[in-house]
């Protein structure tokens, strides 16, 4: 892969995101209940739990879209919470969020070109689209359609593809295979595996714990806004309790 498509990071520190005890409140309802948690550089970190645990408010918390009321969010050497989204997105963290998030009244190049305004400098415009076209060739092919004219998975391409534009240090991943075809998630997690051998950091939420296992050298489970899991993935496979119920049945 070419140098100015690798994450810029000068390799100096080990955890390039730490969350510390953080709450999270939204209106009266108590979220997120001191959430601890680290990512280490060039690592694939995988965030699950069930629906309503909190794992989306993790992502949005880190990206500034929520306050936290108490913690800290540190990303490399440098404390983020309570910044504005635009800022944190310069200071080098690409988000592709569940709902894609991509402009609908765009074409597919002009969503992937729009965030290279994010961070700009390095390759021009054009080079840089090259490369997300050969990460994404489908995306080269419908560069010229617009949102409603995408599938469901498409527009997860396109919104990855849009994030890594910016050439994020961390790239934050939520819910990428959710309602996709296995086809299709089998697509998307060979591009995360691609990403991450190129370099990329990586923080994911998946519920798929099957795919999940296959990417993540590092896992955290959330329950009720609740960090109750950290360990690697064979610890994980190991736990029995939660072999059943996020690998769907007992070990054999």
């Amino acid at each position: 892969m070419p140098t100015w498509w690798t994450p810029s990071s000068d390799g100096s520190a080990s955890a390039v995101l730490s969350v510390s005890s953080v709450d999270v409140f939204i209106q009266h309802s108590h979220i997120l209940r001191q959430v601890s948690l680290a990512v280490g550089e060039r690592e694939v970190v995988c965030l699950v739990g069930r629906n309503g645990a909190g794992k989306t408010t993790t992502l949005r918390t880190i990206m500034g879209y929520v306050r936290p009321r108490a913690g800290r969010v540190v990303f490399g050497d440098e404390e983020i919470h309570g910044r504005p989204t635009h800022e944190i997105a310069r200071r080098g963290i690409g988000f592709a969020p569940e709902d894609s998030g991509i402009f609908a009244d765009l074409t597919v190049a002009e969503n992937i070109e729009i965030a290279t305004w994010t961070r700009p400098g390095g390759r021009p415009t054009a080079e840089r689209l090259e490369r997300a076209y050969e990460v994404f060739p489908v995306l080269r092919k419908y560069r010229h359609r617009k949102g409603p004219e995408m599938s469901g998975g498409e527009r997860k391409m396109l919104s990855v593809a849009r994030a890594l534009m910016s050439r994020p240090k961390l790239m934050l991943m939520d819910e990428p295979s959710l309602g996709l075809a296995p086809l299709v998630v089998e697509e998307i997690f060979r591009i995360i595996t691609e990403l991450h051998r190129d370099g990329t950091t990586i923080f994911l939420v998946e519920q798929n714990a099957h795919m999940a296992l296959t990417v993540a050298q590092h896992f955290y489970l959330i329950e009720q806004g609740r960090i109750t899991f950290s360990g690697d993935p064979g610890s994980l496979a190991e736990d029995e309790v939660i072999h059943r119920a996020y690998l769907g049945s007992a070990k054999v």
